[in-house]
């Protein structure tokens, strides 16, 4: 099949496409600058959009098996100013509306289209465990999440299946979170970040790719489904497992007002957290190749 992916030469969207294509996948990434993608493997090409419409890529959605929509400003790519937090939104919603275009447009409809989407979504619960029956949360990630989420929901009014994956905090070593996460440890100063008791819902970027094949090509998936390893973790628990699987010291404390006086209001990603459980996943049988923090972490350090 087809499967076309917005944002797709991000920490998740390459490693996804060279998935789909070593399956026999046909998969187009979009790109406004798709002359600059280099590097891709057999069966993937790199195809022009403009992030707002679905102008010059509409009729690629014609017949195609799957649209997958991870595209979106970088939540944690520097402080949430005004300016910055309206383009984070606003990236957001104009892919989502995008998608919602190619697909009306299309003579014969796509399969599914699977929307991305975080746990940020449930907004902070303390040690409370949040299956996908939990409410939204009331911060401004939330709302972010609730419209990234409802950009793509009128689909579905045209018969189309739609997946919405709330993943927890992708680990590689290639990208996102964890390089920074882990540089105080290679310093010798690793510890637990604020109070160390506030959850991180995480997930191997190895799991996080082989969920998504699982939604593309399994059409009995529709709805919500939470991304995240069954075995979430405090900060504290972190900080130890990290230790561990560098050989490195985690008893240095980051305190939580630094955190606050270095990242503005950006710190509530760390500082707040959730304890996410991936039922549906557990429920449909679906197995994490690493369930557990420690065993993860080795393997991406290894």
């Amino acid at each position: 099949m087809r499967v076309i992916i917005t944002g797709g030469t991000g920490l998740i969207g390459r490693p996804l496409a060279a998935e789909l294509a070593g399956a026999g996948h046909e998969v187009v990434l979009l790109s406004r600058a798709p002359e600059r993608v280099k590097g891709l493997p057999a069966g993937v090409r790199a195809e022009h959009w403009d992030g707002r419409s679905a102008g010059g890529w509409a009729p690629l959605a014609d017949c195609a098996g799957a649209i997958v929509n991870l595209a979106g400003e970088n939540i944690g790519g520097g402080r949430w100013t005004a300016k910055r937090k309206q383009r984070i939104l606003q990236s957001r919603v104009d892919a989502g509306r995008a998608v919602v275009e190619a697909v009306q447009q299309a003579q014969t409809r796509p399969r599914m289209v699977l929307q991305a989407s975080g746990v940020g979504y449930y907004g902070p619960h303390g040690d409370e465990k949040l299956t996908e029956q939990a409410g939204p949360g009331q911060d401004w990630t939330a709302g972010v999440a609730r419209e990234w989420e409802a950009a793509t929901a009128p689909v579905e009014a045209l018969g189309v299946r739609r997946v919405v994956t709330r993943s927890g905090v992708v680990l590689s070593t290639k990208g996102g979170a964890l390089p920074r996460m882990l540089l105080p440890f290679r310093f010798l100063v690793g510890g637990p970040v604020g109070s160390g008791r506030q959850w991180l819902s995480w997930v191997h970027l190895a799991d996080q790719i082989a969920a998504l094949r699982y939604f593309i090509e399994t059409e009995s998936t529709r709805g919500v489904y939470n991304v995240s390893a069954p075995g979430p973790v405090t900060y504290r628990q972190f900080a130890k497992a990290a230790g561990r699987a560098m050989r490195r010291p985690a008893f240095f404390p980051v305190p939580g007002f630094v955190v606050r006086l270095v990242f503005g209001e950006m710190a509530t990603t760390v500082l707040d957290g959730q304890r996410v459980i991936p039922q549906r996943l557990q429920d449909a049988g679906w197995t994490f190749r690493f369930p557990e923090i420690e065993a993860a972490l080795r393997d991406l350090l290894r």
